[in-house]
């Protein structure tokens, strides 16, 4: 293959990972937008997503997108049940609940991890009965059927979030919650309500990316959580936590580094490369390449 080919081949491929980083990252970014913390579980959230969608296409009565529709809503619940029992009422103990909720979701993330590892061991498990590949031959490039479903859904769904957040009378209440949880509240927003609803969008986002990611690499495990999650909250810290296209440009951009790096550096370094750009980012752009500070509405 030609240089150039190559280095346009490994670009496809950074793209691909970046759109699911991007998916993930949107989780991080939504919630520090409304409740001003990081939630840590949420790369385990995306994990147990993607194994509750293994466990669907194992019983053989559903089909791949079946499976991750299946995936996407029980993931959704979880995601809200979460919230419900573990941040909630942490919530409620008033100012300064972020450090508490923070360690909280620390403790979430281990006992997902944990409970994940119990029910469905330490080995990686193959997706099976994944999205059917079939590959192209374009330019003298390889794009497979998978790279490309990945791409249009991963957009897809980016673009409907954002069109759900900037068009929707919910998507105004997330709006108005990020920017003054008290003004909301006063004015008749349910704010446990809208921090469901947070918690159910960045859920399901997860599961589908998770479910894309098992069917591209045909590998399901339960650390897969942190190999997807930590690039993904480095591109939610990049982008500017709280913003949501911030979150989708910096989930690509991190993709792209990593991919590139791997190709033309070091593959070994691979989770290195997306600590070089947070590092370098937070050195000269400390609130991210699209600053959004909780209370300017930007969610």
């Amino acid at each position: 293959m030609h240089p150039f080919q190559e280095f346009v081949q490994q670009l496809i491929n950074g793209l691909v990972i970046g759109s699911i980083y991007s998916l993930v990252a949107l989780g991080y970014t939504m919630v520090f937008g409304i409740l001003g913390f990081i939630n840590f579980a949420h790369g385990d959230v995306y994990m147990i997503g993607t194994f509750l969608g293994l466990v669907l296409l194992g019983t053989g009565a559903f089909s791949f997108t079946a499976a991750l529709v299946g995936s996407a809503i029980l993931t959704g619940i979880i995601g809200v049940a979460i919230e419900k029992v573990c941040y909630r009422p942490v919530r409620r103990f008033g100012k300064g609940f972020e450090d508490t909720m923070l360690v909280s979701a620390i403790g979430v993330s281990i006992f997902l991890e944990t409970l994940a590892q119990i029910i469905w061991g330490t080995e990686t498990h193959a997706m099976g009965g994944g999205l059917h590949r079939v590959a192209f031959q374009v330019w003298g490039l390889r794009i497979s059927s998978v790279q490309i479903t990945i791409l249009v859904v991963a957009v897809a769904l980016m673009a409907v979030l954002q069109l759900f957040v900037t068009r929707t009378v919910t998507g105004a209440a997330m709006r108005a919650t990020a920017q003054n949880m008290t003004a909301a509240r006063l004015m008749g927003i349910s704010i446990d309500r809208i921090i469901a609803i947070t918690f159910a969008i960045g859920s399901v986002m997860a599961a589908v990316g998770g479910m894309l990611v098992g069917s591209y690499f045909d590998a399901v495990y339960p650390m897969m959580g942190w190999t997807t999650g930590i690039p993904a909250f480095t591109a939610a810290v990049v982008g500017g936590v709280g913003s949501l296209p911030g979150a989708m440009i910096a989930g690509v951009l991190i993709g792209l580094i990593e991919t590139l790096g791997s190709a033309y550096i070091s593959s070994g370094f691979r989770a290195g490369f997306a600590f070089i750009v947070l590092i370098i980012t937070l050195l000269f752009f400390p609130s991210g390449l699209f600053k959004a500070k909780r209370g300017e509405g930007k969610v």
